[in-house]
């Protein structure tokens, strides 16, 4: 089963026959900054790629860790984990995962014919944690902006370890949280913490998704198992110099971070302008994305059809009950608020 997720304008665009230059993309969490793209030497492109240490150490310091692996993106590690783990550890049958959150989490856990027990607002009770079972954590939660600081997350993370199980946090969007936020430092620096495993994204922060880079940090043992596993030439040379470049500038981290908070506030404002109180509960999120909930759950169906008709492309939560819109450049704030605007007053008559 292929799951529906946002950035499929292409295809929305044919579905509602409006051209995709027309269109105001507000379907990922994807920055509108873009990290710029430095020269690339035309051997990257011509060689295979090859084992870059610079890059390493650039991600490391980045994310403050000891032990981590650059991958394909986060894809790679979520679809290839549940097998992974079966083999490590064979009495493992039982996965706590997030109701709302990223499904492929779920859906790779599913195919490989583990026992899913999903969780809402609050993390499992933890005196009720079984031996060997995987705790997965969206640390913000994407769509829902629900976070759990580090003294909750270590609370798990211990008592996965005295269970002989895992935690698996992906950090996804946790770049535009406030510093220090990330649990990457907590991973045992001596590479042996075998309990846990952390998905990094580079492309949501750094604006650039479509050079497919991310990496896993963990102990030693998980790095080589997945090394092994995934095999070599995982990302192309263009990308890791790029990766290199971007992540190893500082000053260009804090202007982006000041800029997407900015355009944040400034777009939630927007929304609670454009939507009336009657009609949204709640706008909550990150400075990647804002998600609305609906008094009437049904509404956002409906405001999603009557966006997409004005050529405005939100994401439709898989729930079908919430819109989450991607943080958007100020000069695209005016076309959103007139078409959510009218999106409303459409909805509204049509009741």
């Amino acid at each position: 089963m292929t799951l529906v997720h946002g950035g499929q304008l292409q295809q929305i665009a044919e579905q509602y026959r409006i051209p995709v230059s027309d269109w105001l993309d507000l379907s990922t969490g994807i920055a509108p900054f873009a990290y710029p793209i430095p020269n690339i030497p035309l051997q990257a492109w011509q060689q295979l790629p090859q084992k870059n240490p610079a890059l390493i150490t650039a991600a490391k310091q980045y994310y403050q860790c000891s032990e981590l692996i650059v991958t394909n993106g986060s894809q790679a590690i979520i679809k290839a984990l549940p097998e992974l783990y079966r083999q490590e550890n064979t009495a493992g049958r039982k996965v706590y995962l997030p109701e709302r959150g990223y499904k492929e989490h779920a859906q790779a856990w599913t195919l490989a014919g583990y026992q899913l027990h999903f969780y809402q607002d609050s993390l499992p009770d933890i005196t009720t944690l079984l031996p060997s079972s995987v705790l997965v954590v969206i640390n913000p939660n994407n769509p829902t902006g629900q976070f759990f600081d580090r003294a909750v997350i270590s609370q798990y993370h211990q008592k996965l370890k005295q269970l002989n199980g895992l935690l698996v946090l992906d950090e996804a969007f946790i770049d535009v949280m406030p510093k220090n936020q990330s649990y990457c430092s907590e991973v045992n620096d001596n590479g042996e913490d075998n309990n846990i495993l952390i998905l990094r994204s580079f492309g949501k922060f750094f604006g650039l998704a479509g050079i497919r880079i991310g990496f896993l940090v963990a102990g030693n043992y998980w790095c080589q198992k997945f090394k092994e596993l995934l095999g070599p030439w995982q990302v192309n040379g263009p990308a890791q110099i790029i990766a290199e470049k971007a992540l190893s500038d500082i000053a260009w981290h804090k202007e982006q971070c000041v800029k997407l908070h900015t355009l944040r506030l400034q777009q939630e404002a927007i929304l609670w302008q454009a939507f009336p109180s009657k009609l949204v509960n709640s706008i909550q999120g990150c400075d990647l994305f804002l998600t609305l909930s609906f008094h009437q759950a049904d509404n956002a169906k409906a405001l999603y059809h009557l966006l997409c008709k004005q050529g405005v492309y939100c994401r439709l939560s898989d729930e079908q009950d919430t819109l989450r819109f991607g943080i958007t450049l100020e000069e695209n704030f005016k076309r959103l608020k007139i078409a959510c605007v009218q999106a409303c007053a459409e909805l509204v008559s049509n009741n």
